[in-house]
């Protein structure tokens, strides 16, 4: 029976990390389309988007931009959780117990995030209305840039950070403090351990206007560090490092600017 359970457990996880994987996939490939649209479009034509005011439609549009960005550049690092959620999952369900499909635990982890992108898509909104992006969605001001690279250095000290950095580093301790049963119990622990991963990373998204949101380089050097902070043995040396490099470098992008 045993060997039985095990056998389900390993056919649940490869099930789970294909869905992981075709996901991450899909969010990127649609990036590498918008991107590819934007460095095909016209001076002319991304002048004149710069300075149009932004409708309903372009707001939804960016929205959905940000969300999908976030899924292909976090899910990665949340995989570790999710794929020990299955296995948790897996087995209460053996002993006879009702609880709710991995799928509403990733479901309420994408609602953390997408929140983070409805905010990040009103500061998008309001640094296009101040002129202070370029048509490739880069920081046109060095203030602007050193501001957010100091943002980012420093908070990598706070308290804040490292508890948050803390609990995305240790699914199995945030699993025995926070299980809750049924679907919604799933939805509320996936938006719980997304809330932590925001708190985690929310600042150095940011650092997305710095190198351009959709230079795909940057993005992935981005999502790449993240990946080290959550799961390397010296994630939390890293990430005190980086904040002192952020601070210096940030520093001398505003005295120079």
């Amino acid at each position: 029976m045993a060997n039985d359970l095990e056998a389900i457990i390993r056919r649940d996880r490869g099930i789970v990390l294909a869905s992981l994987v075709a996901v991450t996939g899909l969010a990127w490939a649609y990036l590498a389309v918008m991107a590819a649209d934007m460095g095909g479009a016209s001076i002319d034509g991304m002048a004149v988007a710069r300075i149009k005011p932004w409708t309903a439609v372009d707001f939804a549009a960016m929205l959905v931009m940000w969300a999908v960005m976030m899924v292909g550049m976090m899910v990665p690092s949340a995989t570790p959780m999710i794929l020990l959620y299955a296995a948790v999952t897996r087995k209460q369900r053996a002993q006879g117990h009702a609880l709710a499909p991995t799928g509403a635990f990733v479901a309420g982890y994408v609602v953390a995030w997408s929140a983070f992108s409805l905010a990040a898509t009103g500061l998008q909104w309001a640094l296009a209305g101040a002129a202070l992006l370029s048509p490739m969605l880069v920081s046109a001001s060095p203030y602007v840039t050193g501001l957010l690279l100091v943002g980012a250095g420093v908070y990598q000290w706070t308290p804040l950070k490292h508890a948050c950095l803390e609990n995305c580093r240790s699914p199995v301790a945030f699993l025995s403090r926070s299980w809750r049963r049924g679907v919604g119990g799933a939805l509320r622990m996936g938006v719980h351990h997304g809330a932590y991963c925001v708190g985690c990373c929310w600042v150095l998204m940011g650092l997305l206007f710095v190198g351009g949101v959709m230079n795909l380089l940057w993005v992935a050097a981005i999502a790449a560090f993240v990946l080290i902070e959550k799961l390397a043995p010296f994630g939390h040396a890293t990430a005190r490092v980086a904040g002192a490099i952020l601070v210096l470098g940030g520093a001398a992008v505003i005295v120079q600017g």
